[in-house]
């Protein structure tokens, strides 16, 4: 029986192995005609279909066809929470084409967006409207830097495998914002990111957490450290590192120590709604001491790490990262893989 590991290096290496046919197919739905009013229609010839599928189902097959360890370590997350209510704050364009990656807000309350497929990050303003575009090709998570720019992971593909992904870096107050380098060289699919106190950026990857320094350096004792397989989102909390992974077992939230990324513990294994088959976790915040986690099967799965306990509070769509609305204490924003962005409501 296989382990989920070496699913997903079979499966990294089988995608490697038709990047030509990927090409082709990403150029064939990105052919894009622009309106004036900034919305996005396809070519009459350019169709997306249910085969075009996300590598995370991909993942989720191999994983759950090798072999999964036991399910969840705590409570099914499931029941004890007060129900959230979801609606759409940002529609998608072209569902699955306009996937958004991953959402966050600057410091004057505008919503960015990453757009994986199209190869973009996007702002919206408070009313919804799209207000600028920013290329970054395959960009993962989007984070506001101490230096008050945002910073941006690139390469969130399989390709990385041959064109390394990294960070970039642009002014989100400008009109039409430029991403300058900030690093590079990573080629393990970057993803989540997260920044601490002292300005140092973590970002996850399939190979683990990488440690990036103030100047663009990488860490590399302290990211030797921390190689934690399928690692994905992350956040910083005081000297910890909450992170989600799916590597050796999908579903899992860990917390890592700053101080010794080696000294490590198991939060929770989320639950699909599958009997027997882990969830896969994505992105996620910490919200006042409290997780939230955006899972594969729609769960935003609330968990609160000084109790042990988890719970679904919202049932939706497959979700892939989740940001608080710094205007609106008791709402999140989260994006999906159709690309709509929903606002979600939680119980008081």
């Amino acid at each position: 029986m296989h382990t989920a590991a070496s699913a997903v290096e079979k499966w990294h290496s089988s995608i490697v192995s038709k990047l030509p046919r990927i090409s082709r197919l990403r150029d064939r739905i990105g052919k894009t005609a622009r309106l004036p009013d900034n919305q996005f229609v396809p070519e009459p010839r350019c169709q997306l279909s249910k085969l075009h599928l996300s590598w995370l189902v991909i993942a989720l097959v191999a994983l759950a066809c090798g072999g999964v360890g036991a399910p969840s370590a705590i409570a099914d997350p499931v029941t004890g929470c007060a129900p959230a209510r979801a609606a759409t704050a940002v529609p998608a364009g072209i569902p699955v084409l306009d996937w958004s990656e991953n959402v966050t807000y600057d410091k004057q309350g505008n919503l960015w967006v990453s757009r994986v497929y199209r190869n973009e990050v996007q702002r919206y303003d408070s009313a919804g409207t799209l207000t600028a575009r920013v290329h970054v090709d395959f960009p993962g998570a989007i984070r506001l830097g101490p230096d008050g720019m945002l910073y941006t992971v690139y390469g969130n593909s399989p390709t990385s495998a041959i064109s390394p992904g990294g960070i970039v870096r642009f002014d989100p107050t400008a009109a039409a914002p430029q991403s300058q380098p900030f690093a590079s060289g990573f080629s393990a699919m970057p993803n989540g990111a997260a920044f601490d106190a002292a300005g140092n950026l973590y970002v996850a990857s399939l190979a683990g957490v990488m440690r990036i320094l103030p100047d663009g350096a990488v860490d590399r004792d302290w990211t030797a450290r921390a190689a934690v397989p399928g690692a994905n989102g992350i956040v910083v909390r005081d000297r910890s590192i909450y992170l989600t992974a799916n590597g050796s077992s999908l579903g899992r939230v860990l917390r890592m120590s700053i101080d010794d990324p080696a000294v490590r513990s198991v939060v929770a294994e989320l639950s699909s709604t599958l009997p027997g088959i882990p969830d896969f976790a994505d992105d996620l915040i910490d919200h006042d001491g409290i997780l939230y986690v955006a899972t594969l099967s729609g769960r935003l799965v609330r968990i609160d790490p000084a109790g042990g306990t988890a719970c679904a509070v919202l049932n939706d769509q497959p979700m892939t990262s989740v940001v608080a609305d710094p205007d609106n204490g008791g709402e999140l924003l989260a994006g999906t893989e159709s690309g709509t962005v929903l606002r979600i409501r939680l119980s008081d």
